[in-house]
């Protein structure tokens, strides 16, 4: 018995002391890991000349993989097919870059690898990694450089393409549009943009934005920006490119019955050229008239009467010197019902209360509108079409802050196209205290005039603008409170509006400058503000 405890006493005592010596310290595995991976060799050696192989492999002293690659590798000039680059999605202590593309001639191509490789277990980049060879005798060692901006919003996008096409005896203005580049740079977190190892020659210079990187330009979706003139390499110029989205030219597309008496002419870009002539023979009662669809690139045609006692329609539809034949096929379609919808319900002092209509509308009775407050007293009230929509109505009344209004129209009140009339609509609408808004008077400094002057939302929305044609303080009364950015248009061709540029009319965008500080609209105040306007 004495022995049992002997021995359980012994045990016990190890037990514990193994804990004891277990819990003295913690293994910490170490300092983290914060070295990027180092390059062991490179086959063939990185800025090679007579390169003449399909296969380049570049080692590591540990385990890397590719992030991003598709996004962060600039292969200059472009191949095509492009080359195959290894590992994607896994771990390797090598790249691998199989060149299937045959190359050209005395020619320097580089892989430029941005911050695609990391470690494998810490995440360490090794950035900016270039592997250089040339096909000829020599490594090409010009560059280009300069900076890239958006010609009219803020903010400039990220990892922007640099392009140079070189103008040799095939070079035309079509190159941008069907032929990759000559060679390719990208724009840095600053916008700054290099483009290395370049041949001294002629080239057009180029900035593209693209929705689906190919390096060539497609107006419908693209940003693009470029130098009027070509650039002679070598040069000490720093050149600064301008980013837009170009209008786009008009095209009719189709058009086609959209409901009974209603055909829909589509068409992409500005439709004002377009003109619709009915070429079909056609009785003298037949009626017609035109109205724009909202949000949409399509003009309505109204036909009346709705149901027509033929199979199809030929019209002409024209814009400047092209003309297309469209035949339209009438066939049994539902009818459009006359339905009326508020712009807003919060109106601005010494505004109009507008509504929309479904149909165009052919007449109204202002007798038939009533109008009552918040204090129940009826207002006298104004009618009258929109001058440039005939499906937008403007009702003008006496606005006073802070107040509420019941507007009634009566049956009747309107009578549509097809002699609809309405039935009774109801709406309501409001005003704010003056107190709720802010006041800004803008003195402009280094303008040349006409300019457009405009208060636009973080978000990038016009709250409010004017079109200046001479020297005078602007005031911009009833702003909504927030914050905003002041941005004035130089409207070099006088129309109102900002215009991008075009590189087969060899246009510019026009000149926009912002002011270096946001503005805040608070409620209450009157505020005067000194706007300088800068390149």
């Amino acid at each position: 018995m004495r022995k049992t405890i002997l021995y359980r006493t012994v045990v016990i005592f190890f037990v514990f002391l193994f804990f004891q010596c277990a819990n003295r310290g913690t293994a910490s595995g170490g300092e983290k890991d914060i070295t990027p991976p180092v390059i062991v060799s490179e086959m063939p050696e990185n800025f090679s000349t007579n390169f003449s192989g399909n296969e380049i492999k570049i080692y590591f002293d540990e385990y890397i993989k590719l992030k991003n690659i598709q996004k962060q590798l600039i292969v200059s000039p472009p191949m095509d097919p492009p080359a195959e680059i290894t590992p994607m999605g896994s771990a390797s202590k090598h790249i691998t870059i199989k060149i299937h593309d045959t190359l050209q001639p005395n020619t320097t191509y580089a892989f430029n690898f941005g911050s695609s490789i990391e470690d494998n277990n810490e995440g360490n980049v090794f950035p900016f990694y270039r592997y250089v060879f040339s096909t000829g005798a020599t490594i090409d060692s010009l560059s280009v450089s300069g900076s890239v901006s958006d010609a009219l919003e803020r903010e400039t996008p990220d990892f922007v393409s640099v392009l140079l096409h070189e103008v040799d005896s095939t070079y035309t203005d079509s190159i941008i549009f069907k032929q990759k580049p000559k060679y390719i740079g990208v724009s840095d977190s600053l916008s700054q943009f290099s483009i290395e190892n370049l041949k001294a020659g002629e080239y057009l210079l180029t900035a593209l934005k693209e929705e689906n990187t190919n390096y060539t330009y497609q107006p419908k979706k693209d940003k693009f920006a470029y130098r009027s003139a070509f650039i002679t390499v070598p040069s000490d110029t720093s050149y600064i490119l301008k980013l837009f989205e170009q209008a786009p030219d008009f095209k009719f597309v189709r058009a086609r019955e959209m409901a009974q008496g209603r055909i829909g002419f589509g068409y992409e870009g500005n439709p004002l050229p377009m003109r619709i002539k009915r070429i079909s023979p056609m009785a003298d009662s037949i009626a017609f008239t035109t109205s724009k669809e909202p949000e949409k690139d399509t003009l309505n045609y109204w036909v009346r009467p709705r149901k027509l006692d033929v199979d199809s329609l030929l019209f002409e539809v024209a814009y400047y010197a092209q003309k297309d034949t469209v035949n339209v096929r009438i066939k049994s379609s539902e009818k459009d019902s006359l339905s009326f919808k508020a712009a807003s319900s919060t109106l601005k002092l010494n505004t109009y209360f507008k509504l929309n209509s479904s149909i165009p509308i052919a007449n109204f009775d202002s007798s038939k509108i009533t109008i009552m407050d918040k204090d129940s007293l009826f207002l006298d009230s104004e009618l009258a079409m929109d001058s440039l929509k005939n499906t937008q109505a403007n009702l003008k009344f006496n606005l006073s802050e802070g107040n509420r209004y019941k507007i009634t129209f009566l049956p009747g009140a309107f009578t549509d196209f097809y002699g609809a009339k309405n039935d009774t609509l109801n709406f309501t609408a409001s005003t704010k205290l003056i107190s709720s808004y802010g006041n800004l008077r803008l003195v402009l400094k280094n303008a040349t005039y006409p300019v457009v002057v405009q208060i636009v939302s973080t978000t990038g929305d016009v709250e409010a603008e004017q079109f200046i044609e001479a020297s005078h303080p602007i005031d911009f009364i009833h702003l909504k409170p927030g914050k905003y950015f002041l941005r004035a248009v130089f409207d070099t061709n006088k129309n109102g509006r900002y215009d991008a540029g075009n590189f087969l009319l060899k246009t510019q965008p026009e000149r926009v400058s912002y002011a270096k500080e946001v503005l805040e609209v608070r409620a209450g105040w009157d505020a005067i503000e000194e706007f300088v306007l800068e390149d």
